[in-house]
Formats: C-alpha cells, sequence, structure tokens
C-alpha cells in the first residue's frame, strides 16, 4: 500500500489520542493521529514523523500521522494500513484466492476477512504491531477484549468446519521474533495459545516501510 503526498515533520506534543502537533517546515500544525493506541514509546517530543496532506480542504486537520523514526527503526502507525497491506498480501499467504470479502460477520463477531481459495473457507484476522523492544515486537500495546472474542471466535469457526487464521503485520522491518504482551494483557496471550491449540493459523510478518509505502515481507519467528 501507498500513500501520496507525504511530508516530514517534528512531533512536539498529543494532547488526547486523537491529535498531534507538529512542526512542519517551521510552522506548528494539528494533525490527526491515525493510531487510537498509546503509542508513548513512539510519541517522543522532537522525534522525525511522517505525515500524509489531506485531499480534503473542508477538514480541520490538514495532515494524518502515518510514521514515526524510533532509533534505527523506520515504523508505519496507520492503524488502517495493516488492513490494506493484508488485503494485497492474502494471494501470497493462500495461493489461488477466487473471494477476498472484508467485514465478514459470522456469529456475533465481525472478522476483517472471509477467505476463499481452492476450495479452503477462511476467516482471518489482521492485527497491527507497532510495540518494539530490543528487537522483540509485541501485541497488544493495551488491553484488548475485543481481540480475546475474536482469538475465541475464531478457535469456534475452527470447530464448525471453517478454517481459521490471524496475522500480525508488524509495521517495521529488523525485528527478529514475535511475542503475545504477557505483562500489559496476560489474557490475550493465554486465549492466542489456546487458539493455536484449538488449530487457528497465526502467522507474523514483518513489513518493508518507507514513508510512502508500506508492504508485507517476511515471516517473523512467533513465540507463544
Amino acid at each position: 500500500m501507498r500513500y501520496d503526498n507525504v511530508v516530514e515533520g517534528i512531533f512536539l506534543a498529543r494532547p488526547n489520542r486523537f491529535i498531534a502537533h507538529v512542526e512542519i517546515n517551521g510552522a506548528v500544525e494539528v494533525c490527526h493521529v491515525k493510531n487510537t493506541g498509546r503509542c508513548a514509546e513512539l510519541l517522543i517530543p522532537g522525534v522525525q514523523v511522517w505525515l500524509q496532506r489531506s485531499d480534503n480542504p473542508a477538514r480541520k486537520t490538514k495532515f494524518d500521522l502515518i510514521a514515526v523514526r524510533k532509533g534505527e527503526l523506520l515504523i508505519n502507525m496507520d492503524s488502517q494500513a495493516p488492513n490494506k497491506a493484508a488485503a494485497e498480501f492474502v494471494p501470497r499467504l493462500f495461493g489461488n484466492v477466487s473471494l477476498v470479502k472484508p467485514e465478514a460477520k459470522h456469529g456475533d463477531s465481525r472478522y476483517d476477512f472471509y477467505i476463499e481459495a481452492d476450495g479452503r473457507h477462511i476467516f482471518m484476522e489482521v492485527k497491527g504491531v507497532t510495540l518494539e523492544e530490543s528487537g522483540t515486537v509485541m501485541f497488544p500495546d493495551a488491553p484488548t477484549e475485543r481481540g480475546v472474542k475474536h482469538l475465541r471466535g475464531l478457535a469456534d469457526c475452527i470447530e464448525e468446519g471453517y478454517e481459521a487464521a490471524v496475522l500480525f503485520v508488524i509495521q517495521m522491518k529488523g525485528v527478529s521474533r514475535f511475542m503475545p504482551n504477557e505483562r500489559t494483557h496476560p489474557e490475550f496471550a493465554d486465549a492466542l495459545r489456546a487458539a493455536r491449540a484449538a488449530g487457528v493459523a497465526i502467522y507474523a510478518y514483518d513489513c518493508m516501510v518507507t514513508p510512502n509505502e508500506m508492504i508485507i515481507d517476511a515471516p517473523v519467528d512467533i513465540v507463544l
């Protein structure tokens, strides 16, 4: 997936989870943050960020914050990017795909994708990963009851004869392994292990990231 009209800036402050103050070409702009997570380890005053200029002149905020520099890492932090990249990646993951249906409802849950490929029927959830510590990436960065519900629902899909999968899209390159975040949400970690035991496929892939682009690239070791 690609972005148009990308500009560079310096992050200054985040008054709330929806907006950030960013210096762009010497002027301070109020920008929309395309990630409502905490991202406290990413959005530190003075860090280099990248933003997409909105093509809607009626919008109050002219820019969307989409990427940030963390040391040697360039991290995409647009929460909409993983699903867009995953839609492009599905044929690589499942082969001869005949149907990709986003926002597919099953039971009392709505999953990111329903996929048909070579006679297979697959429900898949996509999770974007931006939390990194010393080469290890983790999910979630905050408790997610919705995430736990989805994992349990995917296990139910297996019982009903479907295939089910979770794709962790690591929104950066240059990490060594993926783990569930036991410290922040042990219930999610337990649910992920239970889902795998029930037959849910667990994938973790890193991404090639530039200020203008994010493309799912290579598998990363998963440690549950």
